[in-house]
This record gives structure tokens, sequence and C-alpha cells, in this order.
């Protein structure tokens, strides 16, 4: 007699675009989660996704729940801003009753969730309206600007050789920015070279563990035009950590303030690089696609 197989429930949701394939691991085990990541997230044979993301139950007491993300290769991802607000949604609209505090915030109710990742402990405060939660904003800590684990300057003065701007235009400052994972910020006037240039940058040399490589154009009413190329991913329709490492190296390089708008191709975040605690905290939405079940 053949074993019976085993069915496992997932949901689909995204932030702005960035879809991902969430599993609750306090209910189901996913065996080989790299190998699920790059079957499960194939848009023509599999769910479609830009990675799996799996949900737990946290070890240690200074946090609440776990997150672990892999991308679409199948690549273990550090943190994931998107992913983030998507599980402090799930969490609340699906864990009953809700296990923590919930108070009263300006025309909402609100809750906070401390989420252990692979870049330490980040803040969810969930903003919820009719028992829904409606945004979600992210203590996303602070920025570091020289990592030698992930960003060799030396090997980096070789990047602007793929880049391109339009003639006469002038060309782009360009930053690293790590928010818990590397990210590469060039401003330009040419953001829709993501799919041109952005793999090989990925890969430059410049970056030992790979790197999120942002094209980033300063639109004239101050909101910034962004596209990403996800390391492990490609291009994403969104990146919340993407989102707040243009932010930050718009408002250090002067090109806005400590506040920014950020349009992504699925939507726009709200970024702020607060100066009282030089923490960044990203505020967008969280929205369920459809729920399934899969055969392991």
């Amino acid at each position: 007699m053949s074993k019976l197989a085993q069915k496992l429930r997932f949901s689909k949701m995204h932030g702005c675009g960035n879809d991902y394939i969430y599993v609750n691991t306090m209910e189901f085990t996913v065996p080989d989660p790299a190998s699920a990541a790059i079957a499960w997230s194939d848009r023509h044979k599999g769910i479609g996704s830009d990675g799996l993301v799996l949900i737990g139950k946290s070890p240690v007491p200074e946090a609440d729940y776990t997150m672990h993300i892999y991308n679409a290769d199948g690549s273990e991802a550090m943190m994931c801003g998107n992913a983030s607000r998507c599980i402090g949604k799930y969490l609340y609209e699906k864990t009953h009753p809700w296990p923590l505090p919930v108070k009263e915030g300006n025309g909402y109710q609100e809750t906070e969730i401390r989420l252990l990742t692979l870049s330490g402990i980040k803040v969810l405060y969930l903003h919820i309206v009719n028992d829904t939660v409606k945004s979600v904003t992210v203590d996303m800590g602070e920025p570091v600007f020289e990592d030698e684990t992930l960003f060799n300057p030396t090997l980096a003065k070789s990047l602007s050789t793929p880049l391109h701007h339009r003639e006469g235009q002038g060309g782009g400052s360009a930053l690293f920015v790590s928010m818990g994972n590397p990210h590469y910020v060039i401003f330009t006037d040419e953001v829709d070279q993501v799919g041109e240039t952005g793999p090989a940058l990925e890969q430059h040399p410049a970056f030992p563990q790979r790197c999120n490589i942002e094209f980033a154009q300063v639109l004239p009413d101050g909101r910034i035009r962004t596209r990403v190329w996800e390391r492990g991913s490609g291009i994403t329709q969104a990146c919340g950590t993407g989102a707040c490492a243009t932010a930050v190296a718009a408002a250090v390089t002067g090109k806005a303030g400590r506040k920014s708008n950020i349009v992504m191709d699925g939507g726009t975040l709200h970024i702020e690089w607060c100066e009282s605690d030089n923490h960044v905290y990203m505020t967008g939405p969280a929205e369920f696609a459809f729920d399934g079940e899969i055969e392991l």
C-alpha cells in the first residue's frame, strides 16, 4: 500500500506586489525549504512567487515569532521588509485568539510583534481597523555603510562601468547601504536598466555575498522612483529593505530629507529615517492573494 501524500496549507501574500508563499511551521513542517522555494516559486509549473517564507515560534523570550525566508533560487535571505509586514497581517488575522495586547491608536488599534530574523529582532507595529490589518510599520533598525563581509569599496571603483545615463543628463551617485542585507543604490535617470545591468551588478566581485541593486530617480514632486534587482529573485515588484536603503542613500547624498515616499513597481512605501534613534521605519500595506494546499 502506498503511503498517503501529506498536504500542507499555505497562504500567498504580497506587499506592494512583492509576493511570497507563507507557511506556518507551528502547524506544518517543510523538510527541504530551499528545494521547496525553487519548485513552488516557479510561475509556470509551481504556485508562483518571489520565494518562500516560514513563520515559527521564537526560541528566545526576546521575540514572539521567527521568519525564515528563501529566495526563488533557494538561497536563504537575511531579511525582507515586505515579508515581515505580511507576517504581521498573517499572524493577527489567522491566529485565534490573538495572544498579544492591543491598544487604541489615532483612529485605529495597534499591536506589536517582535520578529526574530537572521538580521536580528525587528519590531512590527500593526495598524488595525475593524479587526483587519490595514498597514504595518516595521522598525528596520540602523543602516550600516561599511561592512567588509558585504562590500569591498576598492573593487567597487569599477562598478560604474556597466551603468548608463541619458546623454547630457549627467550621472548618478551611488551608495552601499546594509539594512540587514546588502544594497547598492544607484541614482540615475535610467531606472529601467534594472533588467540589463542588475544581474551583473548582483554578482560583482565588490559584493562577496552578492547584492540587491536599486536604480533610483528623484521625481520633480520629491518622490523617489525605484526599481529593484533582488539578490536571488531578479526583478521584483517591490523590496522593503531596498526602499529603506534608497531613502537613506537619498538623505545621505542630499537628494531628500529623512522622510521619503519610495515609488516601486508594485506600490509606494513610506520611509522615515528617524534622527532621534537613527532607526529606519518602513510603513506599507500587506495583502492576502489566496490560500491553498500542496502535496509534499
